[in-house]
């Protein structure tokens, strides 16, 4: 197979006219980004925010430039916007946080209610996705939580309760999927749309299927969003009961963007019971009561340490302070997982315990808080469908 580098993507590249055929896309600073991975290639294009849709040509005429590239399979361009110094205030991402309490009090109040009147004007941008049913958010405030292994492991229980479940790794800087489903395979595409990897009868896909596994994602916020978006929309997920995504840790541009942009059936806080674990957790519980976003209820992981040898209990991290946060909160408590090496060696060997260990206790807990989210789901989406009153004629 022929050696694909950076040099000969820019090379080609450096053929592509740039906005208004005015030079070239390289020597005008547009190209970011290059990722070569064997014959794939991943870049982004930086244009003006407020032409955008205008310049979704010139990305398409990139793509095609790098595939002319002997030995060339696939091509990714990731067309994104950032404003310029002195242009309109244009938003550079597709979402905008939420005043804090002090900015909006500094707001003076007809300003604020000109503001409400136009948001609430603005139409509803949570477009479903075709097939998939509910879409339900596993999320953290802070990384170390064990929040991708619970992500995985709930997916498969799900799934063993007679659901068609698929599950997205949205950590696009930190991707776990590979490893924790034991998948090595590259996705295939159809023009756009890209296929997902099956793993235990999981869809899955993930931006650890594309790039290196040591490869790290120097990527800004604008581009991480529209991988997301692309991983989400242009992937043939099929008919789906549940799509579990695995979100990154914190309250950044890409949490804000599933919360904003996707109809989230709910989301699922995953926790340590440490007080340090709980504040982060706390705040991204927040941020998703803020977008609206209905809480299905809070994991306690990591939950008490049982000794495989002399069977004693150790509360190395606490315990029981997720189900006290969840009733300060007035949310639902899922269940508490333990800190337990079989839990652990199986996600680092990419056979989840849920999988590997079908009728052991673990295996047990997961399924009964997938039972517990199932029951959530259903409660929310009941409440969704009963909010607006129906008129009969006689």
């Amino acid at each position: 197979m022929p050696i694909i580098t950076e040099e000969m993507v820019i090379a080609r590249l450096s053929r592509v006219k740039g906005p208004d055929l005015k030079g070239d896309i390289v020597s005008l600073g547009l190209v970011n980004g290059i990722l070569v991975r064997e014959d794939r290639v991943i870049f982004s294009v930086n244009v003006p925010a407020e032409r955008a849709q205008e310049l979704e040509p010139l990305r398409a005429a990139a793509e095609k430039a790098v595939m002319m590239i002997d030995g060339v399979s696939k091509v990714t361009a990731v067309l994104t916007a950032e404003r310029t110094a002195g242009s309109p205030s244009i938003q550079s991402a597709p979402i905008r946080p939420a005043p804090s309490a002090a900015q909006a009090a500094s707001v003076p109040p007809p300003m604020q209610a000109q503001a409400a009147r136009a948001q609430a004007e603005q139409p509803n941008q949570k477009a479903g996705v075709p097939g998939i049913r509910s879409i339900v958010a596993v999320a953290s405030g802070k990384g170390g939580v064990g929040k991708s292994t619970t992500s995985v492991n709930l997916a498969l229980a799900l799934q063993g309760l007679g659901k068609k479940v698929g599950i997205l790794d949205a950590d696009i800087y930190g991707p776990s999927m590979p490893r924790l489903l034991g998948i090595s395979d590259r996705p295939t595409a159809n023009g756009r749309v890209l296929s997902p990897l099956e793993s235990y009868g999981l869809k899955v896909m993930s931006m650890g299927f594309l790039v290196d596994e040591e490869t790290p994602m120097i990527w800004r916020g604008p581009m991480v969003i529209s991988a997301l978006t692309q991983m989400l929309r242009e992937v043939a997920w099929g008919e789906l009961d549940l799509l579990i995504v695995d979100m990154p840790p914190g309250t950044g541009d890409a949490q804000l963007t599933m919360a904003q942009q996707v109809p989230l059936a709910g989301a699922v806080i995953v926790s340590t019971p440490q007080d340090i674990a709980l504040i982060d957790a706390r705040k991204g519980l927040n941020m998703f009561r803020k977008v609206d976003v209905p809480i299905l209820g809070i994991i306690e992981n990591m939950s008490t340490f049982i000794c495989p040898k002399c069977g004693e209990r150790s509360d190395i991290f606490g315990h029981g302070g997720a189900r006290d946060e969840a009733g300060r909160m007035g949310v639902p408590f899922l269940g508490e997982i333990p800190l337990h090496m079989d839990i652990r060696s199986h996600s680092d060997g990419g056979t989840p315990v849920t999988i590997s260990m079908p009728d052991g206790p673990h295996a047990a807990i997961y399924k009964e808080i997938a039972a517990a989210v199932i029951n959530r789901v259903d409660i929310e989406s009941a409440s969704v469908g009963a909010g607006a009153p129906s008129i009969v004629f006689e």
